[in-house]
């Protein structure tokens, strides 16, 4: 009889109880997989919402392993995976959904299509801070609105998919403006964009500030501001969103010939329909990232698998200064 290899992992048990670490057996690479010994692992609010019971629309039962992202090196190979070899350093935004095992373990088995080649010039931390935003930003900006140089693009919040929607559009040579707090105003423009301080300008004056009163080519919302967002296109122009809670009236937007593309990162990991599109999106972050055109923000605290509860606790309290990462492995 074989006895399967040991890992650590941290394990959530539901709302009310806290996070525990235990020893589970190592999963192995089935078909189309790959098996990844975890470097670092990316922490998204979502995590927490799952942790919690308020994410039905993950599917993620628990108890359960959580974490999205991660970013590591190929340990194994399934059957058919030519793309990956053992020793290949390896990110990807992998499970914690699903029923799929999440990232804060030693290794998990993921899917290949869901993986990408590691950017050369980033640490596995900064690795592991891409996936999600990046691939929501990108699915968003160029896959829906196809982005293209010259257009005005307003982002609504420059959180972490703000970030990444500002230097992909910059990257498109696209001339980027962000709505957020005063206090992100030097961020927002570190990165190459305009600031606006959404809670002392007006939709209209915005538009007219900046645009003529013509409005903005491409609207992404990352923050449910979707009734500004829809005031603030122009005529036959595109706003996106990646959240979807809400009631609107389609009104402004219909006035405007405008179109709407909402933005569901997680359903080719749900479904199983799509995932290599994910990949394909990792592969432009990679380039991007080695080109210099994009680069993770992150927070610079550590945190390992014993002080997940306090990673967290940092996303709770809105004390993070940047993406949460938590280390895995040495």
């Amino acid at each position: 009889m074989t006895t399967r290899t040991p890992m650590d992992a941290v394990i959530s048990y539901g709302p009310d109880a806290p996070l525990v670490r235990e020893i589970l057996a190592r999963p192995e690479a089935g078909p189309g997989q790959v098996l990844v010994r975890v470097k670092a692992s990316g922490v998204n609010p979502l995590d927490l919402k799952i942790r919690s019971g308020k994410a039905p629309h993950a599917k993620h039962p628990l108890p359960a392993v959580l974490g999205m992202d991660l970013a590591g090196t190929v340990e194994a190979v399934g059957v058919d995976v030519t793309a990956f070899a053992p020793g290949d350093e390896v990110y990807g935004l992998t499970g914690g959904i699903g029923g799929l095992q999440g990232s804060l373990a030693e290794f998990a088995a993921v899917d290949a299509d869901l993986l990408a080649p590691k950017p050369a010039n980033l640490t596995m931390r900064e690795a592991a801070a891409l996936p999600l935003v990046f691939i929501t930003a990108w699915e968003g900006l160029v896959d829906r609105a196809r982005v293209r140089a010259g257009q005005k693009v307003l982002v609504q919040g420059a959180g972490g998919v703000g970030q990444m929607v500002i230097q992909i559009a910059r990257a498109f040579d696209a001339e980027v403006y962000a709505a957020d707090r005063a206090a992100q105003r030097s961020q927002i423009e570190q990165l190459g964009a305009t600031a606006i301080d959404r809670h002392c300008t007006t939709v209209e004056e915005y538009v007219d500030d900046y645009t003529k009163g013509r409005g903005f080519d491409i609207v992404y919302d990352t923050v449910g501001a979707l009734d500004p967002s829809f005031n603030a296109v122009m005529r036959f122009g595109h706003v996106v969103s990646c959240l979807g809670w809400s009631t609107h009236s389609l009104a402004p937007l219909s006035f405007r010939a405008a179109s709407y593309s909402g933005v569901f990162t997680l359903l080719p990991m749900l479904t199983g329909q799509g995932r290599e599109r994910h990949g394909q999106i990792l592969r432009e972050a990679t380039r991007l990232s080695q080109a210099g055109k994009i680069a993770p923000r992150l927070d610079p605290r550590r945190y390992t698998l014993d002080s997940v509860a306090e990673a967290h606790r940092a996303i709770e309290d809105r004390s993070a200064a940047g993406k949460i990462v938590i280390d895995i492995a040495q």
